[in-house]
């Protein structure tokens, strides 16, 4: 049996499932789940940008100009780009803070 992870989103409470390998954002995409903007989804744009509370995570490579080292130490990181080795608590950035528009 596969081992999956449960992400946990703090400001909503909702929860969805992440394969070993697969990154959070394509997880919560292929849930139906609408946490943050999508924008390149390589790591270069910095729309899908969360914090990590609580759990273990790698990190593929991601703009330096969208998460400097001290916002990486503080656990922000790209949803694109992290790949959980455990549970996680994440949370979030408000869609409207990073200046998308809604209909």
């Amino acid at each position: 049996m596969v081992q999956t992870f449960r992400i946990c989103e703090q400001h909503s409470g909702r929860s969805f499932i992440c394969e070993p390998g697969q990154s959070v954002l394509k997880a919560m995409e292929q849930q139906g789940l609408r946490c943050v903007p999508v924008g390149c989804r390589g790591g270069g744009c910095g729309l899908c940008k969360v914090r990590v509370l609580a759990g273990d995570y790698e990190c593929g490579k991601m703009s330096r100009v969208h998460i400097p080292p001290d916002a990486l130490a503080k656990g922000e990181v790209l949803a694109c780009r992290i790949y959980p080795q455990s549970d996680l608590a994440i949370e979030c950035q408000p869609q409207q803070a990073v200046g998308q528009v809604t209909k």
